[in-house]
């Protein structure tokens, strides 16, 4: 699904990121856009009933507040989907599937994610092949 979704937002060219129109047309990092995709699929897991238990837990008396539950819950789900991005896209650069750099107002940095986003590159063959199908299984 990773692969499908950086595929769909990629150029011609193969080149996704570092920034993807977002839902509502403003422009975020393409990672996030991609967790931001996946997010929607764990939304009934176990895991995200146990997510909210523990958010609640933190909030302790503001968790009536069903409003702040709701982003609280959203955003460490967002956090969490984004570490997971980064993880399937590693296995995909093991795979040969995509190549990936950073691009941004710092380079060469000790701190790797100093102002930098991830743009990622499908090969030619593996784009092609995602392209000429309307859908893969």
């Amino acid at each position: 699904m990773v692969l499908g979704l950086i595929a769909e937002a990629a150029r011609s060219d193969g080149r996704a990121g570092p920034w993807v129109a977002g839902p509502d047309g403003v422009p975020q990092p393409l990672r996030e856009w991609v967790a931001g995709k996946l997010v929607p699929l764990a939304a009934h897991d176990r895991r995200r009933a146990t997510l909210r238990r523990k958010v609640e837990e933190r909030l302790g008396t503001r968790a009536t507040d069903e409003a702040l539950v709701r982003a609280s819950v959203e955003e460490e789900a967002l956090a969490a989907g984004k570490a997971n991005v980064s993880r399937a896209v590693s296995d995909l650069v093991k795979a040969g599937f995509v190549r990936r750099y950073y691009a941004g107002r710092v380079r060469g940095h000790q701190n790797r994610g100093g102002g930098r986003h991830a743009v990622y590159v499908v090969a030619p063959q593996v784009l092609n092949a995602i392209r000429s199908r309307p859908a893969l299984v």
